[in-house]
């Protein structure tokens, strides 16, 4: 990126403060591409804009970035902390983008009046083609936009039982799902849109944890894990920053992106969750032998609270790689050593779990417990009784 524009604004309403570092000017000279991306507030896809962002600097095609920022982000937690201090050549704008009432007029406003233009938008937040959804797409559209990505989710997909797998970029949709219905209007009105598909997320300024996080709560209590059926189902677990360079990757090849339009987003590394399962043990010193898998039929159980599908239900990066020349750079192995340091640091193994559904899927359906029998799982999730309010019960039997 040649520009080294820094600013940090804060909107609420129509005012607008803008906070620039000493000798350095609030207003950026004529750039030659523009890029915004809009991110949500966090969960699953909150560390994506942080990671494009840092792919869209080194870009030559990309002369200055925005961000705008929904407004409902935790600033104390990753990857918002770190914008000033990772991207300080970032513009970031913080905006309602859960207001129903957004128009491209008030977006227009917010990202810096009627000259404010972008050549390029990737879009990680929007959910529909309602409010702020359709105020992007609108506004994109009055800007003439070079491409539009948008960051749909592979969970719109409605595979057969039998495949094939992994899911290809033709795979049915569910046709009432906020995000295809997003693509549909993004399509009607013109925009050269490319959106991707991605699965299961995690990487170093994530602020979700639910997936890998449920293999290590159970390894480091020496607890079993619950996972169904055989084990042998695949899953798509990729970095964030894997992700954003697929994002970015459109900027290789513009019109092969936009002919194609649907790229399914994710490692070409796949796992089954058994193995899911035996990294991260090996990830947290755990010898194999140790690790005790319990295989059960979630069709009489129940999901229980195992984080992925009970079915194969992956996508690979195949089309992306042929396209795009998308070329994935982490594998979950490697990044699991990090990622548990992380979890032991976020406190992972002193943590309060729910492990009612477990103890059922493990004990509980397959023998009645007497009384005098104590579990394992006790020791973690205990069942607390309040009985300070119970009071005697005086039955009078009559006479006989």
């Amino acid at each position: 990126m040649k520009s080294l524009l820094c600013s940090l604004v804060t909107l609420s309403g129509s005012s607008a403060f803008a906070f620039s570092p000493r000798g350095t000017s609030r207003f950026s000279l004529a750039l030659n591409a523009n890029a915004l991306i809009v991110q949500n507030k966090g969960g699953g896809h909150g560390e994506l804009g942080y990671q494009l962002a840092k792919v869209l600097e080194t870009n030559d095609k990309i002369d200055s970035i925005t961000i705008l920022q929904d407004e409902a982000c935790k600033d104390t937690a990753e990857p918002f902390q770190s914008y000033a201090t990772d991207l300080p050549n970032v513009k970031i704008i913080k905006a309602p983008l859960a207001d129903d009432e957004m128009t491209a007029e008030k977006l227009q406003s917010l990202v810096g009046g009627a000259e404010a233009r972008f050549d390029y938008v990737w879009d990680n937040a929007s959910k529909n083609a309602q409010g702020a959804g359709k105020a992007v797409c609108d506004a994109a559209k009055n800007w003439n936009v070079k491409l539009f990505c948008y960051v749909s989710s592979a969970g719109i997909y409605t595979p057969s039982s039998d495949g094939p797998f992994p899911m290809p970029e033709t795979t049915p949709v569910k046709a009432s799902a906020g995000q295809y219905l997003f693509e549909q209007y993004a399509v009607e009105i013109g925009l050269p849109l490319v959106t991707f598909r991605p699965q299961y997320i995690y990487g170093p300024k994530a602020n979700k944890f639910d997936y890998i996080d449920w293999f290590f709560d159970r390894l480091v209590r020496s607890l079993p894990l619950p996972i169904p059926e055989d084990g042998t189902q695949r899953v798509s677990l990729t970095n964030a920053e894997d992700v954003a360079t697929l994002l970015a990757s459109p900027l290789n090849d513009e019109a092969a992106a936009i002919q194609q339009r649907v790229f399914n987003c994710g490692t070409d590394q796949l796992h089954t969750y058994d193995e899911v399962a035996y990294l991260c043990a090996e990830a947290a010193g755990i010898a194999k032998d140790d690790v005790m898998i319990e295989h059960y039929d979630y069709d009489l159980l129940g999901k229980g609270t195992f984080p992925f599908r009970m079915t194969n239900f992956y996508v690979a990066p195949d089309m992306a790689k042929e396209k795009l020349g998308f070329k994935p750079s982490k594998n979950l192995k490697d990044d699991l050593t990090w990622y548990f340091n992380g979890y032991k640091a976020r406190g992972g193994p002193e943590k309060k779990i729910f492990l009612g559904m477990d103890w059922e899927i493990v004990v509980g359906h397959k023998t009645p417990m007497p009384d005098y029998v104590s579990s394992i799982y006790e020791k973690y999730d205990p069942i607390e009784l309040d009985v300070s309010d119970v009071k005697e019960l005086i039955i009078d039997l009559p006479n006989e």
